[in-house]
């Protein structure tokens, strides 16, 4: 490897877009993308039965009208929102606050956390607009934009996807998820919406939004360990219904099984939010805490249920 390739590397992994997406960089001459997938570890998990959609049932105690919880035999949970579409908002905290207690500050229906931040000076690395107007832009990060081996890929960074909640001229809300530079549909307007990534449905974009970084046919560094299994957070769309995805520790998937999980239940479009030690979530029923030794992590930002 020559010494500038071995420069980039070291440049490449001193930024971490949240305190989970730590780049990990790979063997350039030895490692492939079969080689990252299907490794031991890989290879022992996934004797498990990995389908999940026939398995899942209702938690009994998720008697809310404003969404219902199912959960698999491993330990996988699936969030359906019913209530009146104007009930999810994205939250901002200025100082960084774990999940639960934003939840026991706020007292919403359920708090789950959404977008990448960078823990050492508690910078968004996502784009969060709350009632139209931008509230956290990773623009202002310096450590992020002024980052001289992430410069070449900041286009892509920066135009990750995005969960939307839009609203036409009557009022009605509708949900996208799609690349944050997408221009709203005319009639439209961009009321809330919160960045992280990668789309997961219909696209995989893994290298497409800076998860991966691919040079002569290799992989040769990923962030948000995006190829190996951790506890993961996503978001999904089907029929103008919000799903949310909650991967513990119990049932760790990487970015691919997280797609084709997304896929299973029929959604239309999903994307992730921030995984590994930043996986949260808290209601009445269900706390759920990713971090080591149970200790919940501080985090930038969430979508809530109102």
């Amino acid at each position: 490897m020559s010494k500038r390739l071995f420069v980039f590397f070291v440049l490449f992994c001193s930024f971490s877009c949240s305190a989970f997406a730590v780049d990990n960089v790979l063997n350039a001459e030895n490692s492939t993308l079969e080689d990252q997938i299907i490794d031991k570890h890989y290879k022992e998990i996934n004797k498990r039965s990995c389908k999940l959609n026939p398995s899942f049932i209702q938690v009994p105690e998720s008697s809310s009208r404003a969404y219902k919880i199912y959960k698999n035999d491993l330990g996988v949970y699936v969030i359906e929102v019913t209530a009146k579409k104007e009930a999810l908002t994205p939250v901002v905290v200025e100082n960084l606050e774990t999940n639960e207690s934003v939840y026991n500050r706020l007292e919403p229906k359920f708090m789950v956390n959404t977008g990448f931040f960078d823990p050492k000076n508690q910078k968004t690395v996502s784009y969060i607009v709350i009632d139209g107007e931008i509230v956290a832009n990773p623009k202002d990060n310096e450590s992020l934009m002024a980052n001289a081996a992430l410069k070449p890929h900041l286009a892509k960074i920066l135009n990750r996807s995005e969960f939307r909640i839009l609203e036409d001229e009557e009022g009605n809300i509708s949900y996208d998820i799609c690349p944050h530079d997408y221009k709203v549909e005319d009639g439209f307007k961009l009321k809330h919406s919160i960045q992280a990534g990668p789309m997961l449905v219909p696209d995989l974009r893994l290298e497409e939004e800076f998860f991966i970084l691919v040079r002569d046919g290799k992989i040769i560094s990923e962030s948000a360990s995006s190829l190996h299994r951790y506890a993961r957070t996503a978001i999904g769309i089907k029929e103008n219904k919000v799903y949310i995805f909650i991967i513990p520790n119990e049932a760790p998937m990487n970015l691919k099984e997280v797609s084709e999980l997304a896929k299973s239940f029929g959604m239309e479009k999903a994307m992730a939010f921030d995984g590994g030690g930043s996986t949260s979530f808290d209601s009445i029923e269900l706390h759920i805490i990713s971090e080591k030794d149970n200790q919940a992590r501080k985090l930038k930002s969430f979508l809530m249920l109102k």
